[in-house]
């Protein structure tokens, strides 16, 4: 790894390496006061290349809430999508080790950028590019989707398929700490049908991955017909760790149909973890049995609302991504079609319950033309168990002259678990499809405030950042990264 002093300045001591000792030292860092986004303008119709913004979120500051740096990428057509770090708390005893760079796959064009953030934090610049040829010469992998640091260096990054998008071709990329490809992890011939995201959880030598789909099919926007046609994923995969064996395959069945986000409890002694099932719309607890193989049962399960004017009758939630706070006291999770956010208490994670909601939009604001129907026949265009304001009063009296559009999808929780930031493209193809509206005038960016006591979601009023009024056009932001790391990167040992 690369030796810096970085990590001497981050955690405010000497002789350690990034991050945090434990999940719960980490809740004691300080607060945050930069975010990077990933933004692109593929999708939008612009020819523009993606972008990384920082967003300043310090409440202290003149220029909180506003985008006060970007990076374009040198290239069109990348579809910048989910970022991760070069080096973070698994790598805390390793004083050589530096949280310095931020990877960012390319989810379309199958690039890999690695993003200086020492150099300056408020304008990070571009460090190097991995040519995607020369991922897929080595390792028949393209699509990059989810990287994580590991402990001894490297960088792992799952990909979804091969270069023609074929489901077949996924598997781990194996990057080294100057981002040269190694190959690929999982030892061969074992890796399953489809791929998404993974989490490791090394004491317990285990890694588990999810399935979404063939990058062929889900690129092209979401067919219903392909999820009856078997082309979406309903499984957990479980390899051993850092051996790369498929060890297990857990069917999901119809409860686990499109297991998207994966994260184990942030303890590293836990032997229990979730996962988001998007079109199921459940949470599915894995845990480890007595004989050391791995089970599954069902969580949480948000109900289908009863519409009409929709593509189909029942409108699922669509768990789209979901975190874990670090003291592993509450669940979060966003809706992207229903609008809403939810916070659940899973101290006990095998008897979850639900503590906090709000609603930051969905395709039933009003105006639309889809509407609810409730069980006495009448319609509506709002989440009536969302707490103090309707969704159209809320775009009107929280952000005046703002109007929120599209669903929550990526979320990232503070350090200290009392600030949630929400943002909500998913993905371009998709955005177009279900909310035009977002792609043509921009996505946004939300902080909502958490009670940590007794639970409780609260959008915060004086933070919104609108990415219709970038200066080249409105674009579309994904998921958030702290310069200090947080609860959906860091991983313990």
């Amino acid at each position: 790894m690369m030796a810096t002093n970085l990590g001497v300045v981050e955690n405010g001591c000497c002789k350690k390496g990034p991050g945090y000792a434990s999940p719960l030292q980490a809740m004691s860092g300080p607060n945050e006061t930069l975010i990077y986004l990933t933004c692109t303008h593929n999708g939008t119709g612009k020819e523009k290349p993606d972008y990384l913004a920082t967003v300043d979120i310090d409440p202290n500051s003149p220029t909180y809430s506003k985008v006060i740096h970007r990076l374009p990428m040198p290239y069109l057509g990348d579809e910048l999508h989910h970022s991760g770090w070069n080096a973070c708390s698994s790598c805390h005893g390793d004083p050589s080790a530096a949280r310095r760079f931020l990877v960012l796959p390319s989810l379309l064009s199958g690039r890999i950028y690695a993003v200086d953030t020492q150099k300056d934090p408020r304008a990070p610049s571009l460090h190097k590019v991995v040519d995607p040829k020369d991922i897929s010469e080595k390792t028949g992998l393209a699509y990059p989707h989810t990287p994580h640091c590991l402990a001894s260096g490297e960088i792992m990054v799952s990909c979804l398929g091969d270069k023609d998008g074929n489901a077949e071709g996924n598997g781990f990329l194996l990057l080294d700490s100057d981002f040269n490809v190694k190959g690929r992890w999982e030892k061969p011939g074992h890796n399953p049908l489809y791929g998404y995201d993974f989490w490791y959880q090394p004491r317990h030598k285990t890694m588990i991955s999810t399935s979404c789909g063939a990058p062929a099919t889900f690129t092209k926007g979401f067919n219903l017909q392909h999820v009856s046609d078997g082309l979406y994923g309903r499984h957990l995969h479980v390899y051993s760790w850092p051996g790369g064996e498929l060890k297990q395959t857990l069917d999901l069945g119809n409860n686990g149909l499109l297991p998207l986000e994966v994260r184990f409890l942030h303890d590293p002694a836990k032997d229990t973890g979730f996962a988001a099932c998007a079109f199921a719309t459940n949470m599915v607890r894995f845990f480890k049995k007595p004989d050391e193989t791995w089970g599954h049962k069902l969580a949480i399960s948000v109900k289908p609302l009863k519409v009409q004017n929709w593509i189909k009758p029942e409108m699922p939630g669509l768990i789209t991504y979901f975190l874990i706070s670090l003291d592993d006291r509450f669940l979060y999770l966003s809706n992207w079609f229903h609008g809403d956010i939810r916070q659940y208490n899973v101290e006990d994670p095998a008897n979850p319950h639900l503590v906090g909601q709000v609603c930051v939009e969905g395709i039933i604001k009003k105006g639309s033309p889809v509407v609810v129907e409730a069980e006495d026949g009448t319609t509506y265009q709002t989440q009536l168990r969302m707490p103090l304001l309707l969704i159209n009063e809320m775009s009107q009296l929280i952000f005046p002259g703002n109007q929120l559009r599209g669903g929550p999808q990526m979320i990232q929780l503070s350090l200290d678990g009392k600030r949630l930031y929400v943002t909500n493209s998913m993905f371009s193809t998709w955005d177009r499809q279900f909310y035009p509206e977002m792609v043509e005038k921009g996505s946004h960016m939300l902080q909502i405030d958490v009670d940590t006591e007794r639970g409780g979601l609260e959008i915060n009023p004086r933070f919104f950042v609108d990415f219709g009024a970038e200066p080249d056009g409105p674009s579309l932001a994904h998921e958030m990264r702290y310069p200090g790391g947080d609860c959906t990167s860091d991983i313990w040992m």
